[in-house]
């Protein structure tokens, strides 16, 4: 009888077969066989027809309505020359008027343990204070609150941009110590591509954190905020219990501002519920928690996305950090994509992870796994400057000093290090005296590259002797000499 009356209920507020059968959990035959035995015990078939009629000709008056110069009266006038047996013009309006007010009633949708967590910034934001120039600087507030206990986290974070509110995300799981099975955001920029009343758009890197935990994103319908309801009353209580407390403090930057928020926020989530003795913490811990699904063991973090090409040296580039990766040599050449977070640069190919490395930001540097380049280029990675300041220490300090000179001279270091070990070749092919000659040369003049040593011995030139030449100063009346100045 129940289930018979609140489809009662919904028809009579306009709602259609499907939403009825989706609101209620019902098969939508099984809300047609209810309404036909409705009808069929009227004992008015003629008036239910009549309602019929009227109940689909009323959405076209609610949209219609506002528009310019539009009356009732006008659309009573549509209505009976569409349905001339239709109602007078004062049931009409009548029905109308319930229609109108009813449409906006909205349905009480109870909460399961561990289903859903609603997430959004506060309208209002808090602000932290420069400690050296006194400049107040407005940050964001990211509120999470889940349906059934009600257990709250709130967090101050710089900005709604997607990096700021993933992460809040983040933390907000963590707090909770599990996982709810859907995650309900607002339609923020940064986390729907589209907004859409039906079906948003979610932007792949929200997806990413959904399939991470394995929760599903159902964002809100834009414009409708009782979708959010509990996440929009808990802000209004958040107002009170931790911004109100807080209005008079100053912080000089956002952890301090969180250190204060978290201790209020316990305060809150410790207070009994109005009208009953558990507070939120009581009832997520007894009733709530155990529905959690657990945290996966890795953290998830955002990534960013590069297509790149392997060169000829078996290695990518990440361009932001002009750092270099390896992958393995049979995939030279090949167009891949690079997916790096914080702390580790994947490198896929078809879907398939063919390289993974921890990440490093030392520009120019190569980081390099020896299995990923062919056997006979292998000792190349092992390049390294200690390497080659040793390799020049056992032929001559000279030889050394000039190494050093060349390492320090240039920033890329494949380049430098094919440099040191043409020079250093040097020994085997014209032998060591004549390298450390060459090398003595070139650092008189202050020339530290693998060409200058080429062509000094190529054509010789160590060989000759540089013996500075005796500058005579010409007799000449106008030479004042070193006495004049004193």
């Amino acid at each position: 009888m129940e289930v018979k009356k609140q489809i009662g209920i919904l028809q009579s507020l306009g709602y259609g077969k499907k939403t009825i059968a989706r609101e209620l959990g019902l098969s939508k035959n099984t809300v047609n066989s209810y309404l036909d035995a409705s009808e069929d015990n009227t004992g008015d078939c003629s008036n239910e027809s009549r309602k019929e009629d009227l109940y689909s000709f009323l959405p076209y008056c609610r949209t219609e309505l506002p528009r310019t110069g539009v009356t009732r009266q006008i659309l009573w006038g549509e209505y009976r020359s569409r349905y001339p047996d239709g109602y007078s013009y004062s049931q009409f309006c009548e029905y109308l008027k319930q229609y109108l007010d009813r449409k906006d009633v909205s349905l009480h949708i109870e909460q399961q343990p561990g289903d859903k967590l609603y997430i959004d910034f506060a309208g209002s934001k808090m602000s932290t204070v420069d400690p050296y120039t006194g400049e107040l600087k407005e940050v964001e507030v990211f509120v999470a609150v889940l349906g059934y206990s009600g257990k709250t986290y709130v967090r101050a974070c710089e900005s709604q941009r997607k990096e700021d509110f993933l992460s809040c995300i983040v933390r907000a799981l963590n707090y909770f110590g599990g996982v709810p099975r859907v995650l309900v955001p607002d339609n923020l920029k940064s986390g729907v591509d589209k907004a859409n009343p039906y079906e948003a758009e979610i932007n792949r890197d929200l997806l990413d954190l959904g399939n991470h935990y394995d929760i599903a994103v159902l964002p809100t319908r834009s414009l409708k905020p009782r979708d959010k309801a509990w996440v929009e009353r808990m802000v209004q209580i958040v107002y009170t219990r931790i911004y109100a407390p807080l209005r008079n403090q100053v912080f000089t930057n956002l952890d301090k501002l969180n250190d204060a928020i978290a201790e209020y926020l316990e305060n809150h989530n410790n207070v009994p519920l109005q009208g009953r003795q558990e507070s939120r913490n009581l009832l997520f811990e007894s009733e709530e928690k155990e529905h959690l699904r657990s945290l996966p063991h890795d953290y998830w973090e955002l990534k960013e996305y590069l297509q790149v090409k392997v060169m000829k040296n078996c290695h990518v580039q990440l361009h932001r950090d002009r750092h270099y990766y390896s992958v393995p040599y049979h995939y030279i050449g090949q167009k891949v994509k690079l997916v790096y977070t914080a702390t580790y640069v994947a490198v896929y190919l078809n879907g398939e992870r063919i390289a993974y490395h921890l990440r490093d930001r030392i520009p120019y540097k190569y980081t390099t796994i020896k299995d990923h380049l062919p056997s006979s280029h292998q000792f190349v990675s092992e390049w390294n400057p200690l390497k080659f300041i040793e390799w020049a220490r056992r032929i001559h300090p000279d030889v050394e000093s000039y190494i050093t000179k060349v390492l320090d001279n240039k920033s890329y270091p494949e380049q430098t290090y094919r440099s040191c070990v043409g020079i250093l070749s040097f020994e085997k092919k014209a032998g060591k005296d004549r390298l450390i000659a060459a090398c003595q040369r070139a650092s008189s003049f202050g020339v530290y590259n693998y060409k200058v040593i080429g062509q000094i011995i190529n054509n010789r030139l160590d060989r000759v002797e540089t013996k500075p030449k005796e500058i005579t100063m010409p007799l000449h009346e106008n030479i004042r000499g070193a006495n004049y100045y004193k």
